[in-house]
């Protein structure tokens, strides 16, 4: 039987751990910094930590110049100048595509047919991300995105030693990876320099981020591009699958959300408390520092994990029920960190948020499809989401 709360193991043991030993805990390489109060530490003390160096297994596809793996006025600089693009008002502006993508996706489904909602909407998120930031043009390459950025997302999900190896021994792992990002590479950069010379539309992320005066490399345009599309659509399309099974799952929760908008975005954020997209963040120690009464050395690697905060006891009572209506108290940063924290939370939160909103109430206004039983099983701590998809059946 399809489970009520789906657990991961992997990260239900870091939440074992904290409860035995408390906020500071080392196991291998790493030093875990876990709960409300290590959050919080994180996010108020960013002087302390680099993400450059905690973060260089996302630079085979992300770029070097990634505001993923940006530290210092090198951040602050890149995130002044992709900002704009992220605000509230002009996120509403991409409301519309959202809307026609989820459309376009639910209206190839067959009564009846089972259909995998995680890939269906993955697609479906993918081109709107690229449609909306990018433009139409650029949109109409999705699959081929898809197809080569997904070489890479394999290779960076893999364990930072055995990435490191596949490098080192050139192995085909490596080779294939490299040649999808050369091909990714040479798509964006055609579409740079046609924003430079004006073949492209104007209103939209790339073509102000190559205007800018004072503005980006083409490297780091390149860098923030692919960012901003394999991020957009890696840890939404995870969301997008839980907050479904979420709909589907718990009594009464999906004729909720069909009549009152307010239900419905609890139901996201619930479901971001649940199964947020980073089951850990890293952080390398930039100098030494003592928390909770542990001392930290310099070039220590640093977990601070969303998914043990949002599954404490004593930060959300019966922390494994599935309750929207638990929203109607706000929590604090450091209690509710789907997306992290501090001046490095992530600048996409607000798409994904309100992307996910947009396609829920797309899916939600059709025939109320039905989940298929099945073992789920959450897989990557970078992207959590179903290993084998979410199968259910088209409503007749």
């Amino acid at each position: 039987m399809t489970p009520d709360v789906v657990r991961f193991r992997q990260a239900d043991l870091l939440s074992a751990l904290h409860r035995r030993f408390g906020p500071v805990v080392r196991m291998g390489p790493y030093t875990y910094l876990l709960g409300p109060e290590a959050n919080q530490f994180v996010f108020a003390n960013s002087e302390l930590f680099e993400v450059e160096r905690a973060f260089q297994v996302l630079v085979p596809v992300d770029g070097p110049t990634s505001l993923i793996v940006s530290d210092g006025e090198d951040h602050k600089r890149r995130r002044r100048l992709v900002q704009p693009a992220l605000v509230h008002r002009q996120i509403a502006n991409y409301v519309p595509v959202m809307r026609a993508n989820a459309e376009a996706a639910l209206d190839a489904w067959r009564p009846g047919e089972t259909v995998d909602v995680y890939q269906e909407f993955r697609r479906a998120i993918r081109r709107s991300t690229i449609h909306a930031l990018f433009g139409e043009k650029l949109a109409q390459d999705a699959d081929f995105f898809g197809a080569h950025l997904q070489l890479l997302i394999n290779l960076v999900d893999r364990n930072p030693a055995v990435v490191t190896w596949l490098r080192r021994t050139k192995a085909p792992a490596w080779r294939n990876a490299m040649r999808a990002r050369r091909a990714v590479d040479a798509r964006v950069y055609q579409a740079i320099e046609e924003a430079r010379r004006g073949a492209a539309e104007d209103d939209h992320v790339l073509a102000s981020l190559v205007r800018e005066k004072d503005g980006l490399s083409d490297l780091e345009v390149r860098d923030q591009v692919v960012t901003l599309i394999a991020a957009g659509y890696e840890t939404t399309s995870g969301a997008m699958a839980w907050a479904v099974f979420n709909l589907l799952r718990h009594n009464g929760v999906w004729e909720r959300a069909q009549e009152d908008d307010d239900y419905l975005a609890n139901v996201v954020n619930e479901t971001l408390r649940l199964y947020p997209p980073a089951v850990v963040s890293a952080r390398v120690a930039a100098q030494p520092f003592e928390f909770a009464g542990k001392k930290i050395k310099q070039g220590t690697f640093l977990l601070y994990s969303p998914y043990v905060t949002h599954r404490l006891a004593e930060v959300w009572p019966d922390p494994l029920r599935f309750d929207p209506d638990r929203w109607e108290r706000k929590p604090a940063p450091h209690e509710f960190l789907p997306f992290g924290g501090g001046p490095h939370r992530c600048i996409g939160a607000g798409l994904a948020t309100t992307e996910l909103t947009v396609m829920l109430k797309a899916l939600l206004q059709r025939p109320k499809p039905e989940l298929l039983p099945q073992r789920i099983t959450p897989t990557s701590v970078a992207a959590m989401r179903p290993k084998r998809g979410l199968r259910i059946r088209a409503a007749g």
